[in-house]
């Protein structure tokens, strides 16, 4: 019984010991539970948190970048605007309001309405108290991120004639030793021999070519016709180009000159005036008192004594060119350069040969030696013009460079023909634009051969000089073009 009974304790003490120690570990393992489930529960509040985050941040950033691009739309938009009210207001730097920039404006979408704005910062630059260019600085950014700015400058200018590398208003031969770049245009034929890289236009439909152009018998032609290449490039006919509308007031020239703009001379009173241009912007000025003869040829008439060769000269003294008008206007005939010395352009000049107190006389300018910018980077630019003729002397440089426009208002640009083996020159190079009324011409054949003029001529125009004009620069419309656009930070 004792035995028994131990025995039976024993049982009862270890099952309630294993009892009490499975009920402990069932309590352990319930903790374990709950402790797992809330470090997973954070994981996740973690990680989804973090989703949202990125997800709105993703939401975000694509509408900035949006807005990044709509604040260029804007800028671009300012600009736009402000061509569209040079086109009404040529002259007008302050949008209308007569106060001082900058000038705020809405942008709008068609379907969307307001969506930004832009912001205009004007410029213009001036010479002679004229607008020559616009500069403008339009910054634009959207409504829903208006700290994303972008800004975006251009410059508007006018065309002008130094867009071309010929402007003509009568009928033309180019011969097959003239290389050409930038656009020709003519409004009467044109006969093409010579190379050509850009467009070649006339407006005419077809043309009579007579002996002169080398046509025997004289026959009628197309606009445009010659052995040239590129004849792809060829553009006939094409709206003719208002000569008259694009000749300078030359009156407007010597009012600026003369209230003390520029430079101005009177009649020389014997047989006009010789200048050299200096490389320090100056000019050396000489007053011409007689003119040696020489025989010469043209078409209009035929040979004849030209007076065209300096005989004695008188120096008056050297002027310096003002900075803010480089205009200078001569009242009478006017020999440019000379086969000793040259001249050098500096800066932007415009000088002009014109008689307009005596309405039945129109002087010629006589081009006697190179005529070259100091830099050929566009800050220098050149224009001459010629009431009636601009001609290059017989006794021209055997190589004759000649940087700038070259304007004949109411005769031509050329060299006459002249007899004698001197009077055969090698290349004549150009490095702008040739405007003239009457047909250009500065080589001659004799039955088919050189005879006189120069053997070779290129002609490349400057198409930076119309974004940087000289004074007066003749323009070809009053519309406003883009010459330059960057995005600036």
């Amino acid at each position: 019984m004792p035995v028994r009974q131990a025995f039976l304790n024993f049982f009862i003490k270890f099952s309630m010991a294993q009892f009490l120690n499975i009920k402990n570990e069932i309590k352990e393992q319930s903790g374990s539970v709950l402790i797992l489930t809330l470090v997973f529960s954070a994981v996740f509040v973690t990680l989804f948190s973090g989703l949202v985050g990125f997800i709105y941040l993703q939401h975000r950033q694509s509408i900035q970048k949006v807005s990044w691009h709509e604040s260029l739309n804007a800028a671009e938009a300012g600009l736009n605007y402000y061509r569209w009210h040079l086109a009404h207001s040529p002259d007008d730097l302050q949008d209308g309001t007569g106060a001082a920039g900058p000038y705020e404006h809405i942008y709008s979408d068609p379907e969307s309405g307001a969506i930004g704005k832009f912001s205009l910062e004007i410029s213009g630059e001036n010479s002679c108290g004229l607008t020559s260019g616009v500069s403008i600085t339009s910054t634009g950014w959207a409504d829903k991120f208006p700290e994303v700015k972008r800004k975006a400058r251009a410059k508007y200018v006018r065309p002008t004639v130094a867009d071309y590398s010929f402007i003509i208003n009568d009928n033309v031969w180019v011969g097959a030793d003239h290389k050409i770049t930038g656009p020709y245009h003519s409004n009467g034929g044109i006969r093409m021999d010579g190379e050509n890289n850009s467009i070649v236009s006339s407006a005419k439909e077809t043309w009579l070519c007579t002996s002169s152009f080398g046509c025997n018998p004289s026959s009628d032609k197309p606009g445009i016709f010659g052995d040239g290449p590129n004849s792809n490039l060829w553009r006939f006919p094409v709206p003719a180009l208002d000569f008259d509308g694009i000749t300078m007031d030359l009156a407007q020239i010597k009012n600026s000159a003369q209230s003390g703009q520029g430079l101005y001379f009177g009649p020389s009173g014997v047989s006009g005036y010789h200048i050299n241009l200096k490389e320090n912007r100056t000019i050396d000025v000489y007053k011409i008192n007689s003119l040696d003869r020489i025989n010469a040829y043209t078409l209009e008439e035929g040979w004849h004594d030209e007076y065209s060769i300096i005989d004695d000269e008188s120096f008056l003294g050297n002027y310096s060119i003002p900075q803010d008008c480089g205009a200078i206007f001569i009242e009478d005939d006017l020999w440019v350069s000379d086969l000793a010395q040259g001249s050098k352009v500096k800066g932007r000049v415009t000088l002009v040969s014109a008689d307009l107190i005596n309405p039945s006389r129109d002087t010629n300018v006589w081009l006697g030696g190179d005529i070259e910018y100091t830099a050929q980077d566009g800050s220098d630019g050149f224009v001459l013009i010629a009431e009636n003729n601009n001609l290059i002397v017989s006794d021209s440089p055997d190589d004759l460079f000649l940087d700038g426009v070259y304007v004949a208002q109411k005769g031509k640009f050329g060299r006459n023909h002249y007899t004698g083996q001197a009077m055969k020159k090698n290349k004549l190079t150009i490095f702008g634009s040739v405007v003239s009324n009457d047909r250009v011409g500065t080589k001659w054949t004799c039955s088919g051969v050189f005879c006189s003029g120069y053997k070779d001529r290129e002609t490349n125009y400057d198409p930076k000089l119309s974004g940087n004009p000289p004074p007066f620069l003749l323009p070809t419309s009053e519309e406003y073009d883009f010459k330059e656009w960057e995005e600036v930070e």
